[in-house]
């Protein structure tokens, strides 16, 4: 069997994360993925298998273990299949996907909902993929300067540098940033609607299970809320899942997701306007950033 494998450096060194957006959302415009998740749970240790079908493009299996308390506590392998005729056509290495879909899914929804003179933006954690996003938001925002919070301090002042600071004070940075961006394990919401102002752009990263949440029912209300996709947010992720189940907030509160791109409805509607992103980062994710991350390491020999 012939199959190409790509490890992290390769596919590291091959992409950006603008075309990877582009790709994205070129991707979005192909028929719409069948997917499927399946958790498994002990305690807090999670096994996700997500596989998706993107007729013309392919098929995308990626298995990720999640132990909290291990390092690196997510492990996996994502394994690309031919659309023709089902044979393996690539092993792409399981962090180089993660790494670029999950930072890749928010820079599109940030490129259409943020503010485009969004100059402050606080990130909520401390972690390998707050340090991914920054980067990726570094791109789309280049005058930007980023302020981290950590639940321990020590963690966020590792990640200060020329263009970022760490603060201990929440409120008031999550009240002074145009954009904020939560990748934390919270299981109870750490970020709150009274904090907020008008025109903020809120990029919810790290829930992914029913029992987490980042951000309060209060944010939620407050703002226009827009997700990846209905089918992998809604039911599974309790961001969504709990308030949604208490009425805090419908379906129809949903604005659009990654799918509604065609119909223009994806975008940021007033200067002033809270708008809320949440990144569940589905199978079809993977698997558009896997075809993605192929086609440029061909590309580049």
């Amino acid at each position: 069997m012939n199959f190409t494998t790509v490890s992290f450096e390769q596919g590291d060194r091959a992409l950006d994360w603008l075309a990877l957006t582009d790709a994205l959302a070129a991707g979005h415009g192909l028929p719409k993925a069948e997917i499927k998740d399946s958790f498994l749970y002990r305690g807090k240790d999670t096994v996700l298998s997500r596989a998706a079908w993107i007729d013309g493009l392919g098929i995308a299996v990626k298995t990720a273990t999640i132990f909290p308390g291990h390092d690196p506590m997510v492990n996996g392998a994502v394994n690309l299949y031919s659309d023709t005729d089902g044979t393996l056509t690539a092993l792409i290495d399981f962090h180089l996907v993660t790494k670029w879909k999950t930072a890749g899914d928010s820079l599109l929804a940030a490129r259409l909902l943020a503010r485009p003179d969004s100059r402050s933006i606080l990130i909520l954690g401390a972690g390998n993929q707050a340090r991914c996003t920054r980067a990726a938001y570094s791109t789309l925002f280049p005058m930007a300067r980023f302020t981290v919070w950590n639940r321990t301090i020590a963690n966020a002042r590792a990640m200060e540098d020329d263009t970022t600071r760490a603060t201990e004070n929440l409120p008031d940075a999550a009240h002074t940033a145009d954009i904020i961006i939560a990748t934390t394990m919270a299981t109870d919401p750490i970020l709150k609607g009274d904090w907020l102002r008008p025109g903020q752009h809120i990029d919810l990263i790290g829930a992914y299970r029913p029992d987490m949440r980042e951000a309060d029912d209060t944010a939620l209300t407050r703002a226009t809320i827009f997700v990846d996709s209905r089918d992998t947010t809604l039911d599974h992720i309790g961001e969504l899942k709990t308030p949604l189940a208490s009425g805090t907030i419908t379906r129809d509160d949903i604005r659009a997701d990654f799918y509604d791109l065609p119909q223009g409805t994806f975008k940021r509607e007033t200067p002033d306007q809270i708008t809320l992103f949440k990144n569940g980062g589905g199978a079809h994710l993977d698997l558009m950033t896997a075809t993605h991350i192929l086609d440029r390491v061909k590309a580049h020999g």
